[in-house]
């Protein structure tokens, strides 16, 4: 267990924080833009400080210069990366719609951490043929921008059913530090290697059964008793509470339900011989028991939005379902409403993930000390 202190910028819900938490570490600040999504990391983190704003409006000012941290975690996101490519090494940091990135490298820059984390989309790595990715690697690493105290870049593209999380989410993985010497792939090997010592499950691959099978039916309150564990997974994630939130039965037109009848395990929109105005192959698709899930989205709710229909029932997965696909413990209560709660839980980091990574940065700290 470590006791290193971190600072969470764009934290969401809280998925980065939590596996971090559950290692023992100390938020010492967070900070979310979505008054609704900061509530639901408030009443999950109470005793760390949040900052409710736009990050434009504290990155810059003296909001984090009086905040000791060894670790930043967070993960800017990249709307504002699809500028034209010639102008990306001259305008890329100072470009107005790329100011969630910048004020993201200011406040790395302000702080000093030993260490960064940053967490992103697969597709950063191919945005204009790879120049956006390139040059935010290079700002790290650039002594002139960060007054001879550059950062030692690392990246890995990781599959979130490789941590035991029964979901085929892909994301991209940016480590700085500045030790030298620190060989974060051999740390990455020792790490996986004592968490399964300590947790012997802990990478198993996991299907959706394995996930949710224990859940009872839904209502439209979405509290519901605790279910007895039925698998390692379900018993990494159980509660001590005798009640679980947000097992909201979802709220389906009737012709959407006739559609979902008529999907099989497996199947999509294909079977139904409709014109389904959707944009993505998956819509209305139905989970197979005996797979992961694919990438939960901030749509889970809606059947045209992915596949997304639970396994034997006509309907989409509630929120809780969807939190153990993420990985999410049981215990974690999410607030807001309907719309809020589905981005909270697509939009988050899984907890699982979160947790090796604060394992892994454990270790570089670690080896920073013995430098």
């Amino acid at each position: 267990m470590s006791s290193y202190r971190i600072i969470d910028l764009f934290s969401g819900c809280g998925g980065l924080s939590t596996g971090f938490v559950q290692n023992g570490c100390s938020v010492e600040k967070a900070l979310e833009y979505d008054p609704m999504i900061a509530s639901t990391y408030q009443v999950n983190h109470p005793d760390v400080p949040m900052i409710i704003d736009d990050i434009k409006n504290v990155g810059l000012s003296d909001a984090f210069a009086d905040c000791a941290a060894e670790v930043i975690i967070g993960g800017p996101p990249c709307q504002g990366f699809s500028m034209a490519g010639a102008r990306i090494r001259s305008g890329f940091i100072d470009d107005p719609r790329n100011y969630l990135f910048k004020h993201y490298f200011n406040v790395v820059k302000t702080v000093k951490p030993k260490v960064f984390v940053m967490e992103n989309v697969k597709g950063i790595m191919t945005m204009q043929n790879g120049q956006i990715f390139q040059e935010i690697l290079r700002i790290f690493s650039s002594p002139e921008l960060l007054g001879d105290q550059p950062y030692k870049m690392w990246y890995k593209l990781i599959k979130a059913v490789d941590f035991g999380v029964p979901q085929q989410r892909e994301r991209m993985i940016l480590i700085g530090t500045r030790l030298e010497n620190a060989d974060i792939d051999r740390l990455w090997a020792l790490t996986r290697e004592e968490i399964q010592r300590d947790v012997p499950s802990f990478f198993d691959k996991v299907t959706v059964y394995d996930a949710i099978s224990d859940l009872p039916p839904p209502n439209a309150s979405g509290l519901v008793p605790t279910p007895v564990p039925m698998t390692p997974y379900q018993q990494y994630l159980a509660a001590s509470s005798d009640v679980l939130t947000n097992h909201t039965l979802p709220h389906h037109e009737q012709h959407a339900i006739e559609r979902m009848r008529r999907v099989k395990s497996g199947e999509n929109y294909t079977v139904l011989n409709e014109d389904i105005k959707s944009v993505h192959s998956g819509s209305y698709g139905r989970l197979s028991w005996d797979e992961p899930s694919r990438t939960v989205t901030t749509r889970f709710d809606t059947p045209s939005g992915g596949r997304f229909i639970h396994p034997t029932e006509n309907r989409t997965l509630t929120p809780r379902e969807a939190a153990r696909l993420q990985s999410f413990p049981d215990s974690y209560v999410f607030r807001g409403n309907k719309s809020s709660i589905c981005r909270q839980i697509g939009n988050a980091v899984p907890p699982k993930i979160s947790y090796f990574l604060a394992r892994l940065v454990e270790k570089i700290l670690t080896t920073e000390d013995q430098g």
